[in-house]
């Protein structure tokens, strides 16, 4: 497995850490498939409530994929088609990771990063990022697959927007497009990212893996079937909903508890 991936948990939490800092934490086609994995293996996992996703080094979140062994990795047309898969694999694992997953994103996230945090479900950034998707300058494309979690969560213009020009666009303008949830004082991105997830984690597990699920079937337009609406009323006959329910009565007024 490469090594430009990590993974850490420390209970409930998992991190999984691209980690090449000198580098701006890109990948190769080694560390896409060790990311596809690290998801697949956390998702098989119950002990774990949220994952949250970084680079290492706060100046970048990941600069996506490594341009430098292109010539190496990507030369041939079956060298693309399997760098391609890879991508593809990986980002499909981070979307169907059945945990909620926070990107806490310091510095820089661009390119195959910027794919990266779109699978997350939540994005928080530092006053200073930059986000953006230069390739038009190399010459080369998104794949389908590179460009789906993108157009699902920003619609076609503003993906067109950072394709077309280019450009990289700041924190404020993230926020705006709806491409991050928070912005943090820089330096303090970690400490408040950590702080989401644990908030996360201290929810039921299986409502938040409920929730994800539901919201993202909802993006899917045909109509949601009878199975499906009945699934969404499983959640009162578990233990989270009755331990729950205890816990949030105790925390209220009497008046709330009908005393």
């Amino acid at each position: 497995m490469s090594s430009e991936v990590h993974v850490e948990v420390t209970i409930p939490i998992a991190t999984v850490r691209m980690d090449g800092p000198e580098r701006h934490n890109v990948l190769g086609v080694g560390g896409w498939r060790t990311l596809q994995v690290a998801f697949e293996e956390l998702s098989d996992r119950d002990d774990v409530a949220c994952v949250a996703v970084c680079g290492t080094g706060g100046r970048a979140f990941s600069a996506g994929s490594d341009i430098g062994r292109f010539a190496d990795e990507r030369e041939t047309l079956d060298d693309v088609r399997a760098y391609s898969a890879a991508i593809g694999s990986a980002l499909v694992a981070v979307q169907a990771c059945k945990h909620p997953t926070v990107a806490i994103i310091e510095g820089i996230c661009v390119g195959g990063g910027l794919e990266i945090a779109a699978c997350c479900d939540l994005r928080v950034c530092g006053e200073s990022s930059r986000f953006g998707a230069p390739i038009n300058q190399l010459g080369l494309t998104m794949s389908y697959d590179e460009l789906e979690p993108l157009v699902r969560l920003l619609g076609p213009s503003p993906v067109l927007e950072l394709l077309l020009s280019g450009e990289l666009i700041g924190a404020d303008r993230a926020r705006t497009v709806g491409l991050v949830n928070r912005v943090h004082a820089d330096g303090t991105v970690v400490e408040h990212g950590y702080g989401l997830a644990a908030r996360i984690a201290a929810g039921a597990p299986l409502v938040n893996r409920w929730h994800k699920r539901f919201v993202r079937r909802l993006l899917d337009l045909t109509p949601v079937s009878q199975e499906e609406r009945e699934e969404a009323h499983a959640a009162f006959a578990t233990a989270d909903y009755r331990e729950g329910r205890l816990a949030f009565l105790e925390k209220r007024e009497p008046r709330f508890r009908g005393e």
